[in-house]
C-alpha cells in the first residue's frame, strides 16, 4: 500500500512541478527559458480563440460542456496532501509494529581526506606540492571557462587528453554551428581540494574537487541578445577534475604546475599540433607521458 501511495505522489509531483538543472563548459547546463530572453514569443502560445479547449488567464481549464472551471494546480496540491497524510498514517503503524533502522550517511571530512591523499602521493613523489597543484587546477578551470566563452578551444590543447579535448571541441562546435555563444562570466573559484588518488595500470590518477560560482547564459552570436539563461543569475556548483600522468613520473623542482608553457620533453615553447604533438620534437605531450593532463571534468552529484 505504501509503495502505491509513493508511486502516485511521485507521478503527481512530476506532473505539477518542474525542476531545472544548472551548468557550463562541457555543456552541463539545462537552461530555464524564463531566465532570459526566451526564444518563445507570445505568438507561439495558445490563445483563447483556439478551436480547441480554452484556457483563461488564470491557467484554469474551462470546459466547452459547462460554465464551471477546474483549477488542476490546486486539485493536484490537495491530492498530494491527502496522499502524504495516508502515507504518514501507514508509516506510523509500521513503526509501532517493528523497530526501523535507517543507515546514517557518513559526514565526509574533506580536510582530513586531503591530508590522506597528499600523504599517498608524497610516498611515491616526495617533491609533490599540494599548494602548487591546487593553484594550477584553479587557474586551469578558469582558463577552460574563458576559452569556452571565447569559442577558441585550441588554447586548451596542451592541458587535456586527446579524448577530452575532442569531446569538448565537438560540443563547442555545436554552439558555433548554431550561431550561439555560451558565456561564462564573473567566474570565481570558491575552493579546491585534493579529493582522491590511485594508480591504475601505467597511470597515476589524481582527482581535485573544486567549487565555483559564475554566471552562465547563451547569447545569439549576431545580435548579442540573451536567448537562454540570465546574465544576473550566478550558479554555484562543485566539479571533479581528474588528472592523469604516466606511473613512475616524479615532480621535478619548479615543474609541479599544470599550465605548461614549454614542452616537458625538449623544453621548446609550447606549440601543439591537433594530434597533441610538440611541433619541435614530435613528442605526444597530452597523454600524461611527461606531466599531468586533464582526463575528465564532471559535476558532482548533489
Amino acid at each position: 500500500m505504501k509503495k502505491i501511495v509513493l508511486f502516485i505522489t511521485t507521478i503527481l509531483c512530476l506532473a505539477f512541478y518542474t525542476t531545472h538543472v544548472k551548468a557550463d563548459v562541457g555543456s552541463f547546463e539545462s537552461y530555464d527559458s524564463s531566465g532570459g530572453s526566451s526564444s518563445w514569443s507570445s505568438s507561439d502560445s495558445w490563445s483563447s480563440s483556439s478551436d480547441y479547449d480554452d484556457w483563461d488567464s488564470g491557467s484554469s481549464y474551462r470546459s466547452n460542456y459547462g460554465s464551471g472551471t477546474v483549477n488542476y494546480g490546486s486539485l493536484g496540491v490537495w491530492v498530494i496532501i491527502v496522499a502524504i497524510i495516508i502515507y504518514v498514517i501507514l508509516e506510523k503503524k509500521t513503526r509501532n509494529g517493528r523497530r526501523m533502522d535507517y543507515p546514517v550517511q557518513p559526514v565526509i571530512d574533506y580536510q582530513q581526506r586531503e591530508k590522506e591523499v597528499e600523504a599517498k602521493i608524497k610516498q611515491i613523489d616526495p617533491l609533490f606540492s599540494k599548494e602548487e597543484f591546487i593553484a594550477s587546477s584553479k587557474n586551469l578551470f578558469i582558463k577552460l571557462q574563458q576559452a569556452w566563452s571565447a569559442r577558441d578551444w585550441s588554447v586548451i590543447r596542451v592541458f587535456e587528453t586527446n579524448e577530452l579535448f575532442e569531446q569538448h571541441k565537438s560540443q563547442l562546435q555545436g554552439y558555433i554551428d548554431n550561431n550561439q555563444i555560451n558565456i561564462m562570466d564573473r567566474i570565481c573559484v570558491n575552493y579546491a581540494n585534493l579529493f582522491a588518488f590511485r594508480q591504475e595500470g601505467d597511470k597515476d590518477i589524481l582527482v581535485v574537487r573544486l567549487n565555483s560560482r559564475m554566471a552562465d547564459y547563451i547569447i545569439d552570436a549576431t545580435s548579442r541578445q540573451v536567448i537562454k539563461g540570465n546574465k544576473e543569475t550566478e550558479y554555484v556548483n562543485t566539479y571533479l577534475l581528474t588528472f592523469v600522468r604516466k606511473k613512475g613520473l616524479q615532480t621535478k623542482e619548479g615543474t609541479d604546475k599544470i599550465n605548461t608553457t614549454n614542452c616537458p620533453n625538449c623544453g621548446a615553447p609550447t606549440q601543439i599540433t591537433s594530434a597533441g604533438e610538440c611541433e619541435y620534437c614530435g613528442s605526444v605531450i597530452t597523454t600524461g607521458e611527461y606531466s599531468w593532463v586533464l582526463a575528465n571534468l564532471e559535476r558532482e552529484r548533489k
